[in-house]
């Protein structure tokens, strides 16, 4: 079994050493860039993860991780158009560092080069990794599009969001995990398990970036915070706080949300002030908890856990996103 470390060490050189053509320049330099740019590596890392549990040549498995990197990666550049973003990774986005059409072309390239990166794979297993690949490609584009539909929609329910956020987010969590188990060789319960381990880690995942963006800081968030408030975005404090405050109030946020006179940074910090009056970062924590312990139950009910070791890394990644808030 690999440690965790050793498994980030892995993947991270794997990633760098992908080569891209070196013309035309103007559509793989941002590729690479956006590459370069690093990040956390949580989704491939879990590929990596998932397939050790039930195999030792993690070597194998690299180029789905990478592919599952990459095809986020690609999500993010037209993500950030889509939202207006001017950072990403502490970077600024590449469609403000290059313009917005070079983005979107580089994006489709990169989900192009994604799917080449699965060939490496063995021909016998490649029929079940694409069908997981393809259900979490189709997935994330629907959550997004459900994303961009909330934001003219006032009356968001909190089952909604969840719904949006399995398919934007955790549906990738979760298909990697997937992914990793089927390249090992596991049983499709145990690789059930790990798909449920990855959703609820995304869930977790997704509300603490809601979280941060309002009560954390751009070196946490790796962006600008208040992106969500900027953009109107419907998330988990905001919904829980709509639903539980007063009439007053619940005009207060939405002008606040509306209201483009004032700096971004007041606006913060009237929807923070709000959102303390009504206990919601208390209430986000709790069920960021709560989905972090679901994701926990999916590691332990695996037929190995309680004979080997090798569910230590993904134990050891829970408990570092436990801290991440913090």
């Amino acid at each position: 079994m690999l440690s965790k470390e050793s498994i980030d060490t892995l993947v991270e050189n794997y990633i760098s050493s992908v080569e891209f053509p070196a013309a035309p320049e103007k559509l793989y330099a941002p590729i690479k860039y956006s590459l370069r740019g690093g990040g956390k590596r949580l989704r491939p890392a879990i590929v990596a993860m998932a397939y050790n549990i039930f195999a030792d040549d993690v070597q194998r498995v690299l180029p789905c991780a990478a592919a599952v990197e990459m095809f986020h990666t690609f999500t993010l550049l037209h993500d950030d158009i889509m939202d207006n973003a001017d950072v990403r990774r502490g970077m600024p986005t590449v469609h403000r560092k290059w313009d917005h059409n070079t983005a979107l072309l580089s994006g489709d390239a990169m989900m192009i080069c994604s799917y080449g990166l699965l060939e490496k794979m063995p021909a016998t297993l490649l029929p079940a990794i694409l069908h997981e690949f393809n259900r979490l490609a189709i997935e994330v584009c629907e959550g997004q599009q459900y994303d961009m539909d909330f934001e003219a929609q006032e009356d968001v329910t909190l089952d909604e969001y969840m719904e949006m956020i399995r398919l934007k987010t955790a549906a990738l969590f979760a298909g990697a995990a997937r992914i990793g188990a089927l390249a090992g060789g596991a049983s499709d319960a145990d690789a059930d398990a790990l798909y449920r381990f990855g959703q609820q880690l995304g869930f977790a995942y997704q509300l603490q970036d809601d979280y941060l963006d309002i009560y954390g800081t751009e070196q946490m968030l790796g962006k600008k915070i208040g992106g969500d408030v900027a953009e109107n975005k419907k998330t988990f404090l905001l919904i829980s706080a709509l639903r539980e405050a007063g009439d007053a109030t619940r005009r207060a946020m939405m002008a606040t949300l509306r209201d483009t006179s004032h700096s971004l940074d007041q606006r913060i910090g009237r929807i923070r002030t709000i959102y303390d009056s009504l206990d919601i970062p208390e209430v986000t924590l709790a069920a960021i908890g709560s989905h972090l312990d679901k994701a926990g139950a999916a590691i332990e009910s695996l037929s190995v856990a309680a004979v080997t070791d090798k569910t230590a890394p993904l134990k050891n990644l829970l408990a570092a996103l436990r801290n991440r808030n913090k």
